[in-house]
C-alpha cells in the first residue's frame, strides 16, 4: 500500500518519508497496467526524487499487481505499429535509463504480477523483493512481439541463457519462489511482510554511504562488459573519488572507534 502523506500523480503515487522516496503504480483496478503517460510522469518524478535528496528508492504497486505491462486496451494497433520504434527513441528509452542510472540504490517491491515491461522494471532494483503471490511474466513473444525496457538485458544476465529462454522465449510464468531460487531476486516473503520488509531494507540503504552505494552500483554493472584491466582501471578511479567523502571519513572513524557510523550521504 502506498505511504498515507503520498502525494497523488495520477496515476503514480510519490511521497518522500525521510531519505526514502517512494513511488508508486497507482492504477489498480487495471493491475497499474502502463500507458505512455506514465511513463512520462515517472521520468519527472525521478528528477525529483534526485532534487529533494532522496538516498533510496522504493517502486511498488498499489493493490493487486506490480505492473502488467502497457495496456493493452487503450493501444491503437495501427499507431502502435507505425509510431513505436520513433517513440523508444524520444520518449521510452530515455527514461528507462533515467531509472537505470538513478544515483541512489533501488529496491522494489513485487506485490503482485509484474509482466512486460513491469516486469523489467521491477527487475531494475537493486534488491527485489517480492511477496509469495507474485510471479514474473515476459509475454512479448506470446503476442508477436520482443522484450523491451531492458528486459534483453537484464534478465540473461541475472538467470543465464536457458532460463532466460524460458520467460523470453517460451513465455513461462515464474514464481515468485521460482525467482529467488534462480537468484533472479533478492527475497521471496509471505505476502503481509512484503511492505515492512521492503521498506526495512530501504531505510537500511538509505542511511549507507550514498556515493560509495552510486559508485559501486556503477561499477558492477560496467565490468559486465569490459575486460578485467578495465575494471581495475575503473576501480582505482572510483577508490581515489570514494576516498573524498565524508562517508569515508565517517566509516574509518567509527570503525577505529567500534561504534556504528553515521553516514550523511556526501
Amino acid at each position: 500500500m502506498p505511504p498515507p502523506d503520498a502525494v497523488m500523480l495520477d496515476p503514480l503515487l510519490y511521497a518522500l518519508d525521510g531519505d526514502v522516496a517512494t513511488i508508486t503504480f497507482n492504477r489498480p483496478d487495471r493491475l497499474n497496467a502502463l500507458t505512455f503517460g506514465m511513463i512520462d510522469d515517472l521520468a519527472a518524478i525521478l528528477d525529483r526524487v534526485v532534487e529533494e535528496g532522496a538516498r533510496c528508492l522504493l517502486l511498488t504497486g498499489n493493490g493487486r499487481g506490480f505492473s502488467t505491462g502497457a495496456d493493452l486496451q487503450e493501444m491503437d494497433l495501427d499507431a502502435f505499429a507505425r509510431d513505436i520504434g520513433q517513440m523508444f527513441v524520444e520518449q521510452l528509452n530515455p527514461a528507462f535509463e533515467k531509472l537505470a542510472n538513478l544515483p541512489i540504490p533501488i529496491v522494489t517491491a513485487v506485490n503482485g504480477p509484474a509482466a512486460g515491461a513491469g516486469c523489467s522494471l521491477a527487475l531494475y532494483g537493486d534488491f527485489v523483493v517480492a511477496a509469495r503471490s507474485a510471479y514474473f511474466y515476459q509475454s512479448f513473444a506470446n503476442i508477436g512481439l520482443v522484450p523491451d525496457a531492458g528486459a534483453t538485458w537484464i534478465i540473461p544476465r541475472l538467470i543465464g541463457l536457458q532460463r532466460a529462454g524460458r520467460m523470453l522465449l517460451l513465455g513461462e510464468k515464474i514464481s515468485a519462489e521460482q525467482a529467488c531460487d534462480w537468484g533472479m531476486i533478492h527475497a521471496c516473503v509471505d505476502d503481509e511482510e512484503l511492505a515492512g520488509t521492503a521498506r526495512a531494507l530501504a531505510d537500511r540503504l538509505a542511511k549507507g554511504a550514498t556515493t560509495s552505494y552510486r559508485l559501486i552500483r556503477h561499477g558492477m554493472r560496467a565490468a559486465l562488459n569490459q575486460s578485467f584491466s578495465e575494471t581495475l582501471a575503473m576501480e582505482g578511479h572510483d577508490q581515489h573519488a570514494a576516498a573524498q567523502t565524508a562517508d569515508f571519513r565517517e566509516g574509518v572513524t567509527a570503525f577505529l572507534a567500534r561504534r556504528p557510523p553515521n553516514f550523511c550521504g556526501r
